[in-house]
């Protein structure tokens, strides 16, 4: 069973690794998806026109569910999913830190990701909100796992 102290532990990690997304994926926007598309591309992206729009939309959005702890598991998956790729495609080759354009700061955003998505949002989200809704509906007095 979960401590008080691991749902805040959870919960402060699922926010700031949101508002870390949320930054970056409006920068994408920001920037223009053109313009994102054709950084992309002179990176290796494959499919960069596509990928460009997917990216930064993930980012945004993934960060804003992150943020209230909604579809935590999944959003943290497909978010550490970008995160790897972003270092193998663009940071791997500057080395490890990241002052030098190396992989150091997607690597612990990609691992912020997993490991909300291993564990889920903590009791303070949406998802556990939902959660215990649904387990109310169903007459289920257990406590919740998260």
């Amino acid at each position: 069973m979960r401590t008080t102290s691991t749902s805040i532990g959870l919960t402060a990690l699922r926010i700031v690794l949101g508002v870390v997304f949320i930054a970056h994926g409006a920068q994408k926007f920001a920037q223009g998806i053109p313009n994102v598309a054709q950084g992309f591309s002179g990176m290796g992206v494959p499919l960069a026109d596509v990928a460009a729009p997917l990216v930064a939309g993930l980012e945004l959005v993934g960060g804003v569910l992150l943020v209230l702890g909604v579809a935590t598991r999944v959003v943290g998956v497909l978010l550490a999913v970008d995160m790897v790729v972003a270092g193998l495609l663009a940071h791997a080759s500057s080395g490890f830190y990241s002052q030098d354009g190396g992989f150091e700061y997607v690597l612990v955003l990609a691992v912020g990701s997993l490991v909300v998505a291993l564990t889920g949002p903590g009791r303070f989200s949406l998802d556990a909100v939902f959660l215990l809704a649904s387990r109310r509906r169903r007459g289920v007095q257990e406590p919740l796992p998260a």
